[in-house]
């Protein structure tokens, strides 16, 4: 035990500017921004997590503060080789005040992001891929669609997907049904028949809202819509696909297994999107991702973060034979393929899983220190 316990715990803030124009139908998102969370055994070994603080714009100082005062010191004496009891004791310890303040979401999101770098630690002292430890990899490769299009520019990013190979796209919805009408044209029309097409409304809509909404989503072939509804209630989702019958697709913004209970016996949830740096990390998304298969349904986790969520989503797809496609962010972003030294890279809509140590990839130490902004 005394090798792989916590010699050292650090927080840090990284954060650029948003270039080229980034909204969802509730607000903008001025930077791009990631909490980062890394563990140093007793030999040296750094492992790393990432919580997820996109809204809203203070997210990273209160989550700076929760990581430091109330999940790391929980850290004390742990056997970090001990992964799931470990975060069982963070999720036993930190939900009940996450119930009381309120924000069961900031707390499971700080815990997400120890439970990553507890992965990545213990691939990293073994020499391993996190889908390489324990009962392995179920894939090499996975389908990924192109995510992010929208609400302005749709035209061009439609022509660059389509001109990269991807097989499938998600629009940005919730703009109103003249804007969103015309984005899912311009992107039928540019992509053509043979790309799936996704929509994701970010809860825009209320029930009666969504129903009125489902001739267009009908006559542009969308294949999912993503948190049609506003408050993401199971009911209110019933509701939408007894009046409609559109496949619903929702996780994102669920916190832990319990929670996913419902969402997952739900016949109106045809698709499961867990998030890893949202939900309680790896171990939490793998427990929902078995949810989602003894119910027979596909998972399509959330992926909207940095460097290190994405390649935990990558571990997750390589280990669970529930996820059927990956979400890939067209848009700019300095703080994913930059801060890798070689960063996996989708070729005509499919992705290699990395198998180096942990996460997979190596880090541009450079590149982090680089974008690393002035903490609380």
């Amino acid at each position: 035990m005394g090798e792989s316990r916590i010699a050292e715990s650090r927080v840090r803030v990284l954060r650029a500017p948003v270039r080229d124009g980034i909204a969802m139908s509730f607000s903008a998102l001025p930077y791009r921004t990631m909490v980062l969370v890394e563990l140093e055994d007793a030999t040296g070994v750094v492992g790393r997590g990432e919580s997820w603080v996109n809204f809203p714009g203070w997210a990273s100082t209160e989550r700076v503060a929760t990581l430091r005062e109330g999940v790391l010191p929980l850290l004390d004496g742990q056997d970090t080789e001990r992964i799931i009891a470990v975060q069982r004791r963070l999720v036993g310890a930190l939900a009940p005040l996450g119930r009381q303040w309120g924000a069961p979401g900031p707390v499971s999101q700080a815990i997400s992001a120890v439970d990553v770098a507890l992965w990545d630690l213990r691939g990293r002292r073994q020499g391993s891929a996190i889908a390489d430890l324990g009962g392995g990899r179920v894939r090499d490769e996975v389908d990924v669609y192109a995510s992010s299009l929208g609400p302005t520019g749709v035209a061009e990013l439609a022509a660059r997907c389509r001109d990269r190979g991807f097989r499938a796209v998600k629009v940005k919805l919730g703009f109103g049904s003249e804007t969103d009408d015309a984005n899912l044209a311009a992107v039928r029309r540019i992509c053509g028949d043979d790309v799936e097409v996704y929509g994701d409304a970010n809860q825009a809509w209320s029930v009666e809202e969504a129903v009125a909404a489902a001739p267009m989503l009908r006559e542009h072939g969308v294949a999912w819509i993503e948190e049609p509804v506003r408050g993401d209630r199971v009911e209110d989702l019933e509701r939408l696909f007894e009046a409609t019958g559109l496949a619903i697709a929702t996780g994102e913004n669920v916190y832990g297994r319990a929670a996913f209970w419902s969402y997952v016996e739900s016949p109106a949830v045809a698709v499961v999107q867990p998030d890893v740096s949202k939900t309680g990390g790896l171990t939490e998304a793998l427990a929902v991702c078995a949810l989602a298969e003894a119910r027979g349904k596909k998972v399509a986790p959330h992926l909207y973060g940095g460097a290190v969520a994405y390649l935990a989503t990558l571990q997750l797809a390589a280990l669970s034979p529930a996820v059927s496609v990956v979400e890939y962010d067209v848009r700019d972003n300095p703080l994913r393929d930059p801060l890798l030294c070689d960063p996996p890279q989708p070729v005509s809509g499919r992705l290699a899983l990395p198998a180096g140590p942990g996460l997979g990839a190596e880090f541009d130490g450079a590149a982090l220190d680089r974008l690393m902004a002035a903490t609380p």
